[in-house]
């Protein structure tokens, strides 16, 4: 059976964005997977150039977006942060990618904004499709991703990095992570999510402890704050990691796991009240679904699920 000319349109749209948004593709989301070498191995060699500020590959149903200013400590530039909004977007609306990892190349996840970069884009007009992509990291609940995101962090984790991090629904870092969020020492403020995220994810005290002082913290202290889900000993065992985990989340049904996020937003974004009262339209939709039944009938019949999004 073809495809849906409408999908195949917004995939050629979406593929022409990559490549406008200084995006790398090895083996693109937007097409099928290959046999995967070594993490290490493959995942360096698709930073192709200085120019590409970020770059995607797909591992079955599971995209990984990499950062790609290693030079500069991965800090976001205007160009950098618009293609990471490009290859989000690309996951968002390829309905055969279930799960995201995002992580950072080089020795460091990111150091975040590029302050003087973006000092001179001021007053410049945002790129023509920018009112068209999803917010990656959440700070505009109407085009937030609706699939789920983990993220790795390694090296330093520093500031709008750090807000991005906390944006994420699964976080797993390597044990030389080191994170900051110190723009107060700096006359600044962490204006990208971090007031709103980092107490709501560990607690008034442990977030203010850090965004009023400026210190920094590692692994042992996000993983005791429950910023973080899991540790481990290097960048490419956390993305190893992150690969088991977000394959078991492309197992799952897409439905029921869009369900379950668009529920847990909802519960943050207008309270328990509102989440409950929707929960039950959600839950039984459900019912009349395609995945629904194959869910049934792989219990009845011992074997794994394949569900369809349908």
């Amino acid at each position: 059976m073809s495809d849906d000319p409408v999908l195949v349109e917004r995939r050629a749209l979406l593929k022409g964005a990559l490549v406008a948004a200084g995006v790398a593709s090895a083996t693109p989301a937007l097409a099928q997977s290959a046999a995967s070498p070594s993490i290490s191995a493959r995942l360096e060699d698709v930073a192709l150039s200085p120019n590409v500020r970020a770059t995607v590959e797909r591992r079955g149903q599971v995209v990984l977006i990499g950062i790609n200013r290693p030079e500069v400590y991965n800090r976001f530039d205007p160009e950098t942060q618009h293609a990471l909004a490009v290859a989000f977007t690309g996951y968002e609306h390829d309905d055969s990618l279930r799960c995201a990892i995002l992580f950072g190349h080089g020795p460091n996840f990111s150091r975040g904004i590029d302050v003087d970069a973006h000092k001179a884009t001021i007053g410049q007009a945002p790129p023509a499709n920018n009112e068209s992509l999803v917010s990656y990291t959440g700070t505009n609940a109407k085009k937030r991703l609706t699939k789920p995101f983990i993220v790795v962090t390694h090296g330093d984790c520093w500031n709008a990095a750090h807000e991005l991090h906390l944006g994420a629904d699964i976080r797993i870092c390597s044990a030389d992570v080191r994170f900051g969020q110190d723009e107060n020492t700096h006359g600044r403020f962490p204006g990208g999510g971090s007031t709103v995220r980092f107490p709501r994810e560990v607690g008034w005290g442990n977030a203010m402890r850090y965004m009023l002082t400026g210190d920094h913290w590692g692994a042992q202290e996000a993983y005791r704050m429950g910023e973080v889900q899991e540790i481990a000993p290097t960048r490419d065992a956390a993305i190893e990691a992150a690969l088991r985990i977000a394959t078991k989340v492309a197992a799952c049904g897409p439905l029921g796991i869009k369900a379950t996020l668009e529920s847990a937003h909802l519960a943050i974004d207008s309270g328990e009240i509102e989440a409950f009262a929707q929960m039950g339209k959600a839950y039984n939709a459900l019912y009349s679904t395609r995945d629904f039944q194959e869910g049934r009938d792989a219990e009845a019949q011992n074997r794994p699920p394949v569900y369809v999004g349908k």
